[in-house]
């Protein structure tokens, strides 16, 4: 059986193989949300049925597991399920699993693959671990949009070797955005929550984030709730709004909110029943709600192209879960230029823009040096507008959005009486202009640009030309490919001011 898949899809099932035919045996694949990770794990599921292997995929949430068999379903790949009650034709070749199930029952004798989706939680989750533990011998393939979770490469006795031993990367997001596969997303924080005294702790995977408990008290707030509504009405009016609060009490009072400002609106919750659940993301999906908050709930899992805007109310330190919060919005739809993300929590000056290229490299569990791509990635964080709140690419500063180019006085910008640090930049060496050309010849190969953009890129640097430098590309920094991203905003935007002039 044949599934059509996309170039950088069918790169990811090819390189998955040639790992595992390498010695490899647990292999994460990594393709960004929207990516079409279920439909490219269905191929992989194809090539091991045609060599007689048993499959069984692995999810460890209900709804993912039911998503799962439905796409499967769809490719007509004939399949079993392992689930609580739904479980039912255990004799199949393929069996889509829930973790929790799995864990209670244990698995068929026969398997010869292992598929989990969102392996990034297996580092942190001891019913996960454990069936790689006891099917060491099995080959393993991970899922998963954020492969930089704490522990995905530790080392384990069990195993004799790294829970994860090779990363294979599909495709980066900026290459599916500017393959049209994604959009790009504009970012907008007009307030966010006072944080003092909200604390953080560490999870069991290894994630920081703000204490839940905390987080409740300092964003539940009727004025913060208030100017979510208000500036959803200036700036998203009328879209398809996904919003991501703190708790359940919390998604309520927004909801309430936008119904009394006459904007339909629904909170949806894992207490509901799967039936319930199931009729109010119709009615999303459809158009009869505008307005859809969760607290969690849809941040895995749940795709609806359709929904253009994400209001963030959530603060997180975590930036898998902003990532795969931020990730239900990028798809593509019919009249769906770019996404829109109103940030209401701050954690875009915290995080960075979720389009920008994450650090891709497994974790070995040991402490982090200085020189990590984490650290490259909190180096070049976003800054905030002073004028319009659009979140602008790092080190830019004319904002791209309403072209506000803060007053420069020595090392302070200044606008209406509010002052935002500028750090005084010292003159560039040679060394730093030569490697800033040849990252932008490498984006210019990588991209297929024509000649000559590299150096039309790097005078925006510099305002000079790029004269003797040596024509030799290298990986770029975060930095400079969102400088290449600004420049294409501005550029947009003066053609299309150019168009309605003419």
């Amino acid at each position: 059986m044949s599934i059509d898949l996309r170039p950088y899809q069918s790169n990811l099932v090819d390189n998955t193989r040639l790992s595992l035919a390498g010695g490899k045996r647990r292999v994460v694949a990594y393709l960004p949300t929207g990516g079409g990770k279920t439909r490219t794990a269905a191929a992989i599921i194809c090539r091991a049925l045609a060599k007689g292997r048993k499959v069984v995929f692995v999810a460890n949430r209900k709804q993912l597991v039911l998503q799962t068999s439905g796409v499967l379903h769809g490719l007509g790949i004939a399949h079993g399920i392992l689930q609580a009650d739904n479980t039912r034709n255990l004799d199949a070749r393929v069996l889509v699993a829930s973790i929790d199930t799995v864990h209670l029952r244990g698995l068929p004798d026969d398997i010869g693959l292992i598929i989990i989706d969102e392996c990034h939680s297996v580092a942190g989750s001891a019913k996960l671990k454990q069936i790689m533990f006891s099917r060491n011998l099995v080959p393993v393939i991970g899922l998963t949009a954020t492969p930089f979770a704490a522990g995905m490469a530790k080392h384990y006795k069990e195993l004799g070797g790294a829970l994860f031993e090779d990363l294979v990367i599909g495709a980066t997001v900026a290459d599916l955005i500017a393959d049209d596969y994604l959009v790009d997303c504009d970012i907008y924080a007009p307030s966010e929550p006072d944080m003092k005294g909200v604390r953080s702790s560490k999870s069991i995977d290894g994630e920081t984030d703000f204490r839940q408990s905390d987080l409740a008290k300092a964003v539940d707030k009727p004025s913060l709730i208030g100017d979510i509504r208000d500036h959803w009405f200036r700036l998203a009016r009328g879209k398809q709004t996904a919003v991501f609060a703190t708790d359940i009490a919390h998604s309520k009072h927004i909801v309430e909110t936008f119904q009394a400002a006459d904007v339909t609106a629904e909170h949806i919750d894992y207490r509901m029943t799967d039936d319930e659940r199931a009729a109010i993301l119709e009615r999303f999906a459809n158009g009869a709600t505008t307005v859809l908050s969760n607290c969690a709930l849809l941040s895995e899992g749940w795709d609806c192209p359709t929904a253009e805007v994400m209001v963030l109310a959530r603060p997180t330190r975590s930036l898998i879960r902003y990532i795969q919060m931020a990730g239900r919005v990028l798809r593509p739809a019919p009249g769906k230029e770019r996404a829109l993300l109103l940030d209401h929590s701050g954690s875009t000056a915290r995080l960075g823009h979720p389009c920008d290229d994450l650090p891709l490299a497994l974790d070995d569990g040991k402490p982090r040096t200085s020189g990590s791509k984490s650290t490259e990635r909190r180096e070049s964080l976003p800054t905030k507008c002073a004028k319009c709140s659009l979140m602008k690419p790092a080190k830019i500063h004319k904002c791209p959005a309403c072209g506000f180019a803060p007053e420069r006085q020595n090392e302070v910008q200044t606008i209406a009486g509010k002052l935002v640090k500028q750090v005084r930049k010292k003159p560039a060496t040679k060394d730093v202009k030569q490697f800033v050309y040849s990252q932008l010849l490498f984006l210019q190969q990588r991209r297929g640009y024509r000649q000559g953009w590299a150096a039309n890129q790097y005078r925006t640097f510099f305002d000079v030309w790029p004269k003797g430098l040596a024509e030799v590309a290298a990986t770029p920094t975060q930095e400079v490919i969102n400088k290449v991203r600004a420049n294409a905003i501005a550029f947009a935007k003066r053609k299309e001011a150019g168009n309605a002039a003419a």
